[in-house]
């Protein structure tokens, strides 16, 4: 009797000590990388406070969802560069320092940091276009790894594309290109519906993270997303379900982040459409760069996080076992760099954090 009760006592010692490797080994973060996008108006004066923050963090890599200037008018940070209040920009002027600009102040204090970027709808604002966007950061969307990936995929493609993607830690990120009202395209769509079939017969592939400008369809942001056209409608819809039979049927984690509504939000796509329509991804909006500060929509209690008048960025830590988790960085006011409050001077600063408001 005495020696089974001991036996016991080692088994279910040996059962606790293992779940408890288990769950260790599960809660180790084999990764972190930090999004976020919209850095027009005062991408100048947040994204350095961003770059410091995060690379604090030690992530792999910082992804840019789109909308780096406003193309359309002015940003009021270029406004008030110390060179362009001593001479006033024209807008021809502008429209032809504003990528260069975004360049200089918004990637250059990264450092060595990877950068991924994505194409928002302002990068398509005349007399930009996605051609001369692709041109203009070539060094972006052909850098080594994506070079690589497209060619592991098919060794005769050299386009280069504004959608793209790679794996790294067993997470495949997907960077998909809905800047313009006709996405996704027949051809875009072809080409993710074959990444996605590789991830999905891959067991090395454990989770799979899209991140575009505009969000899917029928999420609490319906009302600035890809739901303002029809072909963005039907084709979201369906990246939408195809996501959902990832996770569901092929069992990989699945994220979707977003921009272009110049708030965070968490937890988007828990709405009465997708409950009904197979169910809720998770998915975030995170366009708190630097841009215009919009009012959150009505239905935002339904999500489970949301908040206005604030910028930031989206820290994604992946796990051992393929799970990502994902908290919201705050850049306040005082986290600005000494050397940004000096260029801009320190009433500029504090208005893109009291005044920067669409509401």
């Amino acid at each position: 009797m005495g020696r089974q009760f001991l036996i016991f006592v080692y088994a279910v010692l040996f059962v606790c000590v293992f779940a408890s490797s288990a769950r260790a080994q599960a809660s180790t973060t084999a990764m972190r990388f930090a999004v976020s996008g919209d850095s027009r108006d005062c991408g100048d004066v947040v994204m350095p406070a961003i770059a410091v923050k995060a690379i604090a963090q030690q992530p792999a890599f910082y992804w840019h969802l789109g909308d780096f200037r406003k193309i359309y008018d002015f940003d009021e940070d270029m406004q008030h560069e110390p060179e362009h209040l001593a001479k006033p920009m024209s807008i021809i002027d502008y429209e032809s320092l504003a990528w260069g600009d975004f360049i200089e102040n918004q990637t250059v204090p990264f450092g060595s940091l990877p950068m991924f970027l994505g194409i928002g709808n302002h990068e398509t604002i005349s007399p930009k276009t996605r051609p001369e966007l692709i041109a203009q950061f070539a060094d972006w969307f052909d850098a080594p790894v994506l070079r690589e990936q497209r060619l592991r995929d098919d060794p005769f493609d050299h386009l280069l594309r504004a959608y793209y993607h790679w794996i790294e830690n067993g997470v495949d990120f997907i960077n998909l290109d809905n800047a313009t009202p006709d996405q996704f395209d027949k051809a875009q769509l072809g080409w993710f519906e074959k990444v996605l079939a590789r991830d999905e017969a891959n067991p090395e592939i454990h989770s799979i993270v899209v991140g575009m400008h505009e969000a899917l369809p029928d999420s609490i942001s319906a009302g600035h997303s890809m739901n303002e056209s029809s072909p963005g409608t039907d084709s979201g819809r369906r990246v939408y379900v195809d996501l959902l039979r990832a996770q569901n049927e092929s069992h990989k984690y699945v994220y979707v982040l977003q921009s272009h509504s110049h708030y965070y939000m968490a937890n988007i796509f828990n709405t009465p459409y997708w409950k009904a329509h197979g169910g809720v991804l998770p998915g975030w909006i995170i366009g708190t760069a630097g841009a215009v500060r919009y009012a959150l929509p009505e239905k935002s209690p339904d999500a489970s996080a949301a908040m206005t008048k604030v910028y930031g960025y989206l820290l994604g830590s992946v796990l051992a076992n393929g799970e990502i988790r994902f908290e919201f960085e705050r850049i306040n006011e005082d986290e600005i760099p000494v050397t940004v409050v000096s260029r801009f001077t320190p009433e500029f600063v504090h208005w893109c954090f009291a005044e920067n408001s669409a509401h």
